[in-house]
């Protein structure tokens, strides 16, 4: 596998295309990572939430962070992080251009809403109806991207033939088994 750092403005590429990653936030020393949807705009992370710990957590300490994850195969991926600061968009006249933006960014994905509007599968209830629209001020962005090298992409359909690969995969897996041993006591 060959691994290599992106660019800045390849991490924003990327991040333009995905819609889900994980917020990390962090209150009193404890970490706390929750899956979010969200949207890019140049130097933002755009989100949508009700009321509960990661917005009351966020509120105290806005240093975050965002991780996003393509996995294409274990030799095939994308990973990008975030370092950021959380920002609240009030429901006010001053917010309202903010808020505004963050919905019409929100709006171009399918099912933005998720997971804030859905109900706890424990009790069947939301703590808050109430949305809270905020925003990650991108701080600092770093991304590695892991590509096979030739040799990992020689796979076994190129030098099996068909009728003997199930045969030959299932001698394989029998050698590469750790051998059992029969001690006796003497």
């Amino acid at each position: 596998m060959l691994i290599g750092q992106l660019s800045a403005a390849e991490c924003h590429k990327m991040l333009k295309k995905m819609r889900f990653g994980r917020l990390a936030c962090a209150r009193d020393n404890q970490p706390y990572v929750i899956p979010i949807y969200f949207a890019l705009d140049e130097s933002y992370i755009y989100a949508f939430s009700t009321f509960g710990r990661k917005i009351e957590w966020m509120r105290k300490n806005p240093l975050v962070c965002v991780a996003v994850d393509d996995v294409q195969h274990q030799s095939d991926w994308t990973s990008i992080v975030v370092f950021g600061r959380y920002e609240e968009l009030p429901d006010t006249p001053e917010w309202k251009h903010e808020r505004n933006r963050a919905l019409q960014l929100l709006q171009e994905r399918a099912m933005w809403w998720l997971p804030a509007y859905v109900p706890a599968a424990s009790n069947g209830k939301r703590h808050s109806s109430t949305p809270v629209f905020y925003r990650i001020r991108i701080e600092s962005i770093t991304g590695y991207r892991a590509k096979p090298d030739q040799i990992e992409q020689i796979t076994v359909r190129e030098f099996v033939p068909a009728k003997t690969r199930n045969r030959w995969w299932r001698s394989f897996l029998a050698m590469a088994e750790p051998r059992k041993q029969n001690y006796s006591v003497e």
